[in-house]
């Protein structure tokens, strides 16, 4: 079982008793991993993996040492953003905006 640190999943594909009490049975919509000092490049390209083999349409990885967020929406198609970039939610948030340096505040 891989949990991201925050996952979301659209509404339309919360069944209609609800959130499950335990992990969300398939693949998040969107997932976010905040690089820990005792995570590995290979640990991290590894989760990145299984999110995106998994179905998961954006994998977002923070780096607070960089203050830069690597959006994955495939294995070859990576952005790395910088601080003064804009984050946006792609097909999965459409609308969400948010300056890459506010998440490092």
């Amino acid at each position: 079982v891989r949990a991201p640190d925050l996952a979301f999943v659209r509404r339309e594909r919360i069944p209609e008793e609800g959130l499950p009490r335990a992990f969300w049975p398939g693949a998040p919509d969107l997932a976010v991993e905040v690089i820990s000092p005792g995570d590995t490049y290979t640990e991290v390209e590894e989760k990145v993996s299984d999110w995106l083999n998994a179905g998961t349409h954006i994998v977002l990885v923070l780096n607070p040492r960089t203050r830069t967020v690597t959006v994955y929406t495939s294995p070859t198609d990576v952005v790395r953003l910088i601080e003064s970039d804009t984050l946006d939610g792609g097909e999965v948030l459409p609308g969400f905006t948010c300056r890459v340096g506010d998440l490092f505040i």
